[in-house]
């Protein structure tokens, strides 16, 4: 009974001493997270854009629970450990701290050596030491408080400085921010507290996941970038296309084969571009054409020189669509020739072809009205094109293919509004789109204000209704301006009365004539 009342009450201690500490833990990264965010909102967005990199930094968070979790956590000066155990039916527990001497002092009962230890071996060594002592003490070891130590980084960087950094932090997180354009990544020294100096390839760590390129860093690290030595680019068919940092003995066959990930399948190795700008070799500024002969003896590359591998469609046979294609349907102004070149295999279909570009025909193309303008054997030739069927019937194929240099010529679709009546120059004239009666009317000589009074007319849409004065005038809309002026009505049928009325006249005098003269 007394060790089950024992053993109760260590487990409540235990609960409370480790809840205690990680909850403190907790608490410690939220309020610095607070605190933080209270700061930032004080701040100008200049200031904070300014002091970004070095908030993130002060604010490094050591996860304790994350270290433990890691079996490769190794104990750091700094570092708070809590150790708990029984003495007899009392409780106790320790707060132990890691000096830089990495000597740790187990309550009364001895001092280990941690340097170098992980958290696990640290961890087995102080359980042991305090079991032989209290077999029954139920020992319990966590840490509470990772370390968190500056460390300093210097050469080709942005600035020197120094940050914070944990046991867990990376050497590339770490000097992220810190870096330039001239920046290398394949040879960055790290020198440790006792000054031995390592070199490492942070290319090797992310391109072929040895991360013992990339390590995790200590108290009393140094970190120097050094300046780039060769970056050269990489563009076009290649399955890694991209900026690389190459070594002193490597080229283009490294560059093409190892960085580039190998030619993908399209890749034309007979017109590969070199363009050189290094200022200190001959022909700087200019364009080489290297082939697959140069990668197998492996052409010697300088710093800034850019590569690219260009495609076999690259040199696909062209054909162009010209007139209304690809062109604005809403705003006339836009409505121009046009001339594209398309690539296309050689054998292909036109009615393939068309369909492949549908998008660039519109409303203003004339579908009916298109031809194909080849030359042969110095002659020109215009072979009628069914645009029409190609696009809105998938079982009609024509019967020309493709040839190289064709030009498909498409017109625009032109319509017409028709003005008529009391008018200067009655006619057709072109549509308009978002155009009023008025506008139609000037470019007939405006209304013959003779012929026409009040502005009566007549407008009617194509399918027949009637328009009013304020809608916009459709395509092939008929506007008929009424001679209804009375005046003109008057002169119209003036000429036939004074002619009847003369004749009336006349006759009547002869009348009269002859029955005087018969008295």
């Amino acid at each position: 009974m007394k060790r089950l009342i024992a053993a109760l009450t260590l487990s409540a201690f235990f609960s409370s001493v480790f809840g205690q500490s990680l909850t403190s833990s907790r608490l410690l990264s939220a309020s610095k997270k607070t605190s933080a965010n209270s700061t930032s909102q004080g701040m100008s967005s200049k200031s904070m854009e300014e002091t970004a990199t070095a908030n993130d930094m002060d604010l490094l968070i050591a996860d304790p629970q994350l270290a433990m979790s890691m079996p490769n956590y190794q104990v750091t000066a700094g570092d708070v450990y809590t150790l708990a155990f029984a003495v007899g039916t009392n409780p106790v527990s320790f707060s132990l701290p890691v000096d830089s001497t990495y000597r740790l002092r187990v309550a009364n009962l001895g001092v280990l050596n941690c340097k170098g230890l992980t958290f696990t071996e640290l961890k087995t060594q102080v359980e042991s030491l305090v079991s032989k002592n209290y077999p029954m003490g139920g020992v319990q070891f966590v840490l509470t408080a990772p370390s968190v130590f500056l460390i300093s980084i210097s050469g080709e960087v942005i600035e020197a400085t120094e940050r914070k950094a944990w046991a867990l932090t990376r050497l590339s997180s770490f000097i992220s921010s810190s870096l330039t354009d001239y920046s290398s990544l394949r040879s960055i020294a790290v020198i440790s507290e006792d000054g031995e100096k390592k070199d490492f390839d942070l290319y090797k760590a992310k391109r072929e996941g040895d991360f013992t390129q990339d390590p995790y860093l200590r108290p009393g690290d140094k970190i120097i970038v050094n300046r780039i030595d060769r970056k050269v680019s990489l563009e076009g068919m290649v399955e890694r296309p991209d900026s690389y940092e190459i070594l002193p003995n490597e080229n283009l066959k490294d560059l093409i084969e190892k960085y580039g990930g190998g030619l993908a399948p399209l890749a034309d190795v007979t017109r590969i571009e070199l363009y050189r700008v290094h200022k200190s070799i001959d022909g700087a500024g200019m364009i080489s054409y290297l082939t697959e002969k140069d990668i197998e003896n492996d052409y010697p590359l300088y710093c800034y020189d850019k590569v690219y591998v260009p495609s076999y469609e690259d040199l696909k046979d062209v054909v162009y669509l010209q007139g209304a294609v690809g062109v604005s349907v809403d705003d006339p102004e836009k409505q121009t020739t046009v001339k594209m070149p398309i690539r296309f295999y050689v054998g292909k279909n036109y009615a393939v072809m068309v369909r492949e570009q549908r998008a660039l025909f519109t409303a203003a193309s004339d579908l009916q009205a298109a031809y194909v303008i080849r030359v042969e054997n110095g002659e020109e030739k215009h072979i009628p094109i069914e645009l029409q069927k190609m696009l809105y019937d998938s079982d009609y194929y024509s019967t020309e293919t493709v040839q190289s240099g064709d030009v498909l010529l498409v017109p625009f679709k032109l319509f017409y509004v028709t003005v008529s009546g009391a008018v200067a120059k009655p006619g057709r004239f072109p549509y308009i789109p978002d155009r009023d009666w008025r506008y139609y009317v000037g470019l007939a000589g405006g209304i013959d204000s003779s012929k026409n009074s009040h502005e009566k007319m007549e407008i009617l849409a194509p399918d027949g209704s009637e328009l009013n004065k304020e809608d916009f005038i459709l395509p092939e809309t008929t506007i008929d301006v009424k001679e209804n002026s009375v005046w003109y009505k008057w002169n119209n049928v003036a000429p036939t009365v004074t002619t009847l009325l003369s004749i009336v006249s006349t006759t009547l005098a002869i009348i009269i004539s002859a029955n005087a003269l018969s008295k």
